[in-house]
């Protein structure tokens, strides 16, 4: 298959923290004790806390104190506050937090800015206590649950998005948990997660039901070294074929989507090895999101201080200022690299993968 053209230099492995910080009500939780315990097989060093405030001792140097919040677990217990679902437009009808923050160092990250204190990783112990609030948002939402053109979707909950949850499956087994529970619940509904890592092997022989949603998040190789420490394209890709073997339906997220120059070419070349990849599979079940890059004020401070040099064009180049209906601002591309963009992706996905549904451009 033609995935050549996808690989890079860069090597990947699982995330693998210098610390793993149990708060003392984690450790009231079977799964947070289970974290903690895989942590340790791993020969990754376990704190345990004497109570619930997480105590990260942090350098003054920004770029140190960055750097070891990065390599940071902390098991936690979800508030209350995180049990109560927010909307998720235009992903899905429910936000479901599993975790938050991201190992991940991507230059251009959606988080920066929208997330609070240093940038460790949180994972949430009270598992069964989230998932159980599911049920009372059953045909509530307003994305799938009431839309004609995605009903068949049933009632949608997109598995935290504040961070990748495949990346944490090793320490946390909490996506499989989540699978397996939507699997055994005969609802109408799907549990979505998208992931910019690869290693699916957990997941394959779980028994899900054909209720859950893989999808891969891809950039072109020139645009995806902007990812650091995510697997390689041509790796997600191969990830994204095995789940649809496993009977799971399958999407891209192709995202985000950089106006760069040469994007036309680099973009073609990753729908057309997509194309090759997902290729000759059975009942394939493929769904494709298109999310173009933006940042607001917040975001491009927290990010130029995270990663001082990114090429990544952050200048008002081709950008408009877009308003949210809360006031808040964001920069986005102007409406002609938008319309040649979206013409651009509309017409190439059409031709590559006809069977393909877009759910949204944004």
């Amino acid at each position: 298959m033609a995935t050549a053209a996808l690989s890079n230099d860069r090597t990947t492995r699982a995330w693998r923290p210098r610390r793993v910080l149990v708060t003392r009500s984690a450790l009231g939780f079977a799964h947070g004790r289970a974290i903690a315990a895989r942590a340790a097989a791993q020969g990754i060093a376990v704190v345990e806390l004497a109570g619930d405030r997480l105590n990260l001792a942090l350098p003054d140097d920004p770029r140190r104190a960055y750097a070891e919040a990065k390599n940071t677990l902390a098991v936690t217990v979800a508030p209350p506050s995180k049990r109560r679902l927010q909307p998720i437009a235009p992903s899905a009808d429910w936000r479901v937090d599993l975790a938050e923050g991201c190992p991940a160092h991507c230059s251009y990250c959606y988080l920066a800015g929208s997330l609070k204190g240093p940038p460790i990783t949180r994972v949430y112990a009270n598992l069964d206590e989230i998932l159980g609030v599911l049920p009372n948002y059953l045909g509530q939402g307003t994305i799938t649950s009431r839309s004609d053109a995605r009903a068949h979707e049933g009632t949608t909950f997109e598995a935290s998005c504040y961070t990748d949850p495949l990346a944490l499956e090793p320490l946390t087994g909490s996506l499989s948990a989540a699978i397996a529970w939507f699997g055994r619940w005969h609802a109408d509904a799907q549990l979505r997660f998208t992931t910019k890592f690869a290693d699916v092997t957990p997941l394959l022989g779980l028994d899900h039901g054909g209720r859950t949603r893989m999808r891969a998040s891809l950039n072109p190789p020139a645009f995806a070294r902007f990812e650091g420490g995510t697997a390689r394209v041509h790796d997600r890709l191969a990830a994204l074929r095995q789940m649809a073997l496993a009977g799971y339906p399958i999407g891209l997220t192709i995202a985000p989507i950089i106006a760069a120059p040469g994007w036309e070419e680099a973009y073609g070349v990753l729908i057309a090895d997509a194309a090759a990849t997902l290729a000759d599979l059975p009942a394939l079940d493929l769904t494709v999101e298109l999310i173009t890059h933006r940042f607001n004020t917040g975001s491009k401070a927290v990010l130029d201080s995270w990663y001082p040099g990114s090429a990544i064009d952050m200048t008002a180049t081709n950008r408009v200022t877009k308003r949210t209906k809360f006031g808040a601002e964001k920069q986005v591309y102007d409406a002609a690299t938008m319309r040649a963009l979206r013409g651009f992706f509309e017409r190439a996905i059409a031709d590559a993968l006809p069977a393909a549904r877009i759910l949204y451009w944004t």
